[in-house]
């Protein structure tokens, strides 16, 4: 991550946000501090399944910059579910750069678990990239917002305009795009490695 530790994992710590950067998911409730609802939204081509659930912060860790959580969920047929085991941390590599280094045990069961079969350990890791990607530009985001101490005593009165805010309404996962990228670079790894 193109940013300190410590702003790393006050995103981190930031459950609505952290759910932000994921493709189609998005928290609806915050139940407490320790208990969210949220939905995930996946397409499979013409196919779309809409998963509701609950995400449960099992741990913190501040001196280790560790979170743990927890999240199951069904369909809204009640055909498909899901959970999800993560512990994620925040490592630093120097003032102004990090790693965010996350392990996860996902299941699925019903038709959501017909359509991952064989590839969902790659379409796992296409996700995460995207995730990954999104965080870090959230982080970057929240690191270029100026602090209001720098602004000066004779300005601090006048309110600041709105910032453009992101659309609430998160987009929908297109597993097909993902299994495509997946496909591509399996392809890839197969031709590209023989080429000397």
């Amino acid at each position: 991550m193109p940013a300190p530790a410590d702003a790393a994992w006050a995103l981190l710590q930031n459950i609505e946000a952290v759910a932000g950067c994921m493709p189609g998911a998005k928290i609806t409730e915050r139940v407490n501090d320790r208990l969210y609802k949220g939905t995930v939204a996946v397409k499979f081509g013409p196919a779309s399944m809409s998963f509701r659930g609950d995400v449960e912060v099992v741990s913190f860790e501040p001196a280790n910059k560790t979170l743990h959580i927890v999240g199951k969920g069904t369909d809204s047929t009640g055909g498909s579910g899901a959970s999800m085991d993560l512990t994620a941390r925040v490592e630093a590599i120097d003032a102004a750069s990090c790693n965010l280094i996350g392990t996860s045990e996902v299941s699925m069961s019903g038709k959501a678990a017909a359509f991952g079969g064989r590839m969902i350990d790659s379409v796992a890791d296409q996700l995460l990239k995207q995730f990954a990607s999104n965080f870090a530009a959230q982080v970057q985001a929240k690191q270029a917002q100026p602090s209001e101490s720098a602004v000066p005593a004779a300005q601090a009165s006048v309110p600041a305009p709105a910032a453009p805010t992101v659309a609430s309404q998160p987009k929908q996962l297109n597993a097909l795009v993902v299994i495509w990228a997946v496909i591509k670079d399996w392809l890839r790894s197969l031709f590209g490695a023989k080429r000397t």
